[in-house]
């Protein structure tokens, strides 16, 4: 379900903070983990989650001053969906983060919906100096009395701005920068500098389509042009989106890539971000796909977005899924964010391909352990014992496109993992994974990823299991699933199957453990 369709049900929960988006918020910081905290049951050990309260889609994500900026929606009142704000962190090797104070509260012009932040280093806004400049949050407002009284043009678009690398902001005295004339959906600004027309570029979703504006100024904008009306999944919404050039991997041949998250719509139900890969003249993008790409094929990787003001392109998305994300059964916090991924594109046989895979700084957490090549009999299986998996991290190399793997605890419950050849598919099972009745899609559901493309050969498969999450990466990020998981014990045991009629072979297979990053 959007998180539109339940805005009138959540207004209530603001309580005494916000009866109303007219009202001012006396501001507040967000509450840090307490010395026992991120110790509860499911807490994530190694991704980012809120040290208390309700957490969406990451926002503003920016690098400035040896900072890494993770902005993101928060409401602190409650751990389901309410009036938005944007939350707050940091981190100096995206592996540790800092919470810092709440960075934009709702005002008289709405709600504070998703959106980016740039450093304006040449003072285009006039907002600071050549020596001080300004980091420019550009975010959606929403109305919800606008919503209530059945407007259309209740989503605008507003800009504040911090001197002190995002410690405090002041909104533009101009906002909306943007107005609406009658767009129901019209939202989530990504805005990033274009050097072919030396000035700033803002993509916004509208509905069911990309539009493309442009400002000198961060301030006056003009709509240039628009893409996919007739393009990409269209089953939900259009969210989230973000674009950038990459080069070929290995050539000088340069590409441009759009993200458009779309809820609902994703292969395997609720929410997904989709990609294309086409070329940006400036102010047109364009694109010959013809079929629907997808990041991750996962349940629970949902609304994400790339650093600015970095050479490599890293993302982080929302380890959730909007079918189900307000019923997970966590306590005093609910959702995390996906560890940061870095893209490369590639050619596969006669495919350009997106792939994502986790940063080297994870190394810092990593206990490795000791490599072995296992070796399992046709039809036969091999059992393995951890400490516990969920703090964990399992690498191989194969040729084998036939194996199972499934971790488990003494309760009985257990994730299933299966690369199946015949199907040409990587199928994940969280059926019997642990806590489950919370929603029935998501225990019945098993999710599958086409591996149709897989190339021959050996490649590599890398599984990380959090406490409540597991993140598959195969073939170096060619292939990607993530998923939420929810255990009542930590799986102590893995039994991996060979279905095949030939010997399995699993090189340099190593389980390493993963050490907490809130200690």
């Amino acid at each position: 379900m959007s998180k539109y369709c339940k805005i009138l049900l959540y207004v209530f929960l603001g309580g005494i903070m916000l009866l109303s988006c007219k009202e001012k918020v006396k501001p507040m910081p967000v509450s840090t983990a307490k010395p026992l905290a991120y110790k509860e049951k499911f807490r994530p050990q190694f991704h980012f989650s809120p040290a208390e309260k309700w957490m969406n889609d990451p926002n503003g994500l920016v690098f400035n001053q040896g900072v890494y900026h993770l902005f993101y929606q928060y409401y602190p009142d409650d751990i389901v969906w309410g009036p938005m704000h944007w939350g707050h962190a940091v981190s100096k090797d995206m592996v540790h983060w800092e919470h810092k104070p709440i960075a934009l509260f709702p005002d008289e012009h709405g709600y504070i919906f998703s959106g980016s932040a740039v450093v304006d280093t040449e003072n285009t806004s006039g907002f600071g100096t050549e020596e001080t400049p300004a980091m420019v949050a550009i975010f959606t407002y929403h109305d919800p009395d606008g919503e209530k009284a059945g407007q259309t043009n209740y989503q605008t678009q507003g800009i504040a701005y911090s001197l002190d690398n995002g410690d405090n902001w002041v909104k533009y005295e101009g906002n909306p920068v943007i107005k609406n004339e009658g767009i129901k959906d019209f939202r989530d600004p990504k805005v990033f500098w274009n050097a072919k027309e030396n000035n700033w570029t803002m993509l916004l979703v509208a509905g069911d389509h990309l539009q493309i504006w442009q400002a000198p100024d961060l301030k006056n904008w003009k709509k240039v042009s628009e893409f996919g009306k007739d393009q990409g999944a269209h089953g939900g919404v259009w969210e989230c989106p973000d674009m950038f050039p990459l080069k070929l991997e290995g050539t000088d041949i340069e590409k441009w890539v759009l993200l458009i998250s779309i809820n609902p719509g994703a292969p395997n139900g609720g929410s997904g971000t989709q990609y294309f890969i086409g070329d940006f003249d400036g102010t047109t993008f364009t694109s010959d796909q013809s079929e629907s790409k997808w990041i991750d094929w996962g349940t629970d990787n949902y609304a994400g977005v790339t650093y600015n003001n970095l050479e490599d392109r890293v993302f982080i998305g929302w380890m959730s899924n909007w079918a189900y994300a307000q019923e997970t059964p966590t306590k005093n916090w609910r959702s995390a964010m996906t560890l940061p991924r870095k893209f490369a594109l590639r050619q596969v046989n006669d495919s350009l391909e997106l792939f994502n895979y986790p940063l080297e700084s994870l190394d810092k957490i990593r206990i490795s352990g000791a490599q072995e090549n296992i070796s399992i009999a046709p039809k036969s299986d091999k059992g393995l014992t951890f400490d516990h998996f969920n703090a964990s991290e399992i690498k191989f190399r194969t040729r084998s496109r036939n194996f199972k793997m499934e971790f488990k605890n003494s309760l009985g419950e257990n994730l299933l993992l299966n690369m199946d050849g015949e199907e040409e598919e990587f199928v994940l099972d969280r059926s019997r994974s642990g806590e489950t009745t919370f929603d029935k899609d998501f225990a019945e559901k098993v999710q599958t990823m086409p591996t149709t493309n897989l190339p021959k050969g050996e490649y590599e498969v890398r599984i990380l299991i959090d406490w409540s999450s597991v993140e598959i990466f195969i073939n170096e990020g060619q292939y990607v699933m993530t998923a939420q998981v929810f255990p009542n014990e930590h799986y102590k045991s893995l039994t991996v199957s060979n279905s095949s009629d030939m010997e399995l072979e699993l090189n340099k297979f190593s389980i390493s453990n993963l050490k907490s990053i809130w200690k």
